[in-house]
């Protein structure tokens, strides 16, 4: 069976346990350092002369990549997060290493082998029409924070309006993305200092999660969930037995084909809703990091908050993603490029 059907069966399997599980028992789901920086430094207009329809622009690509290749949904806004996350967001996940240097760019780092290539040469068309149309004006950085809020609103989420103004840096060094975002087995506590670290709150680091909604996640990232949970021989209690067992029969204790991904919510897979926190409510998450929000007293009542009503999902995300895409801005050509190519230094 080829790696497509066996993703898309299990997909399937896992929209029909969901709704048998919960045919008769599911109801719906800083402070810290300024690491994130003033609004007063981006606004919504900032190409309103240099170049006013780059938002329609960056819209005809990520439109066109929606129907083509879905998966470029979940990618490109996972990849904002890498980019965010490490060094602030500056576009430098986009930059390719060069031969001869010790030190790999972040995109090589082994945290970032994951992230698709759709995500990559989405901002890549996304860029090159936007050169064609205005040479030298609007940053990668920028692109990647626009394309991002299209495929939210794309796949259902809400529209919201995108501040810009931001350049692209000049560093990228794949040792600064392990330390530097969350993983799939992190704690509460790791979490919550990551993200306090980045200015963020644990309102925001629960909303911005939320982003799980639709995605896939590889099977090594919770093999240990169904098996040897806390190095016991038996799986993880706060997944249920169903999904447990559905999940392993695509993903071997050993072995195994290591391209085979599941949708981290298996409900609404390619939705951008509040479904994500319903599973978690119903032990239904997928990676030992989101259910553990669902198990800690200080984010249980945001999840099941968010769980059911997706309106306050959508406005405590949109807020939490405006927060996101503003931590370590740059400004100006001392610390700062516009990249005529986003993968290459000016």
């Amino acid at each position: 069976m080829s790696l497509l059907s066996s993703s898309l069966v299990l997909l399937t399997y896992l929209f029909v346990l969901f709704f048998t599980l919960t045919e008769t028992s599911l109801c719906v789901a800083k402070v810290g350092n300024n690491t994130t920086h003033p609004h007063s430094q981006l606004s919504v207009d900032y190409y309103a002369k240099s170049c006013p329809q780059v938002e329609q622009f960056v819209g005809s690509i990520t439109l066109q990549q929606f129907k083509e290749s879905p998966v470029s949904g979940p990618a490109t806004i996972r990849l904002l997060f890498h980019d965010c996350f490490v060094g602030g967001c500056d576009a430098s996940i986009m930059i390719e290493s060069k031969g001869g240097r010790k030190e790999m760019a972040e995109k090589d780092a082994e945290d970032n082998k994951e992230l698709k290539v759709e995500s990559f040469e989405t901002i890549r068309k996304a860029k090159a029409l936007v050169e064609s149309k205005c040479p030298g004006v609007v940053s990668c950085a920028d692109i990647l924070v626009i394309a991002a809020r299209d495929f939210v609103h794309l796949a259902g989420g809400p529209y919201y309006q995108v501040k810009k103004g931001r350049w692209d840096g000049k560093i990228s060094m794949a040792s600064m993305v392990g330390p530097n975002i969350p993983h799939a087995n992190s704690t509460v506590d790791e979490m919550i200092k990551l993200f306090n670290s980045k200015g963020l709150t644990i309102e925001d680091m629960v909303a911005l999660t939320g982003a799980h909604t639709f995605g896939f996640a590889h099977c090594k990232h919770f093999v240990t969930r169904l098996y040897t949970y806390k190095g016991m021989d038996k799986p993880d209690p706060y997944m249920d037995p169903k999904l447990v067992h559905a999940l392993k029969m695509y993903c071997p204790k050993y072995g195994g084909n290591s391209d085979i991904v599941a949708p981290i919510d298996a409900t609404t897979a390619f939705v951008f809703d509040q479904a994500y926190y319903g599973n978690l409510v119903n032990k239904l998450g997928l990676l030992a990091s989101d259910q553990a929000l669902f198990l800690d007293p200080r984010t249980k009542p945001l999840v099941q908050n968010l769980a059911k009503d997706k309106q306050k999902f959508f406005q405590a995300f949109v807020a939490a993603i405006d927060k996101m895409s503003s931590i370590k801005v740059i400004r100006g050509r001392k610390h700062g490029e516009k990249r005529r190519d986003c993968s290459m230094h000016m």
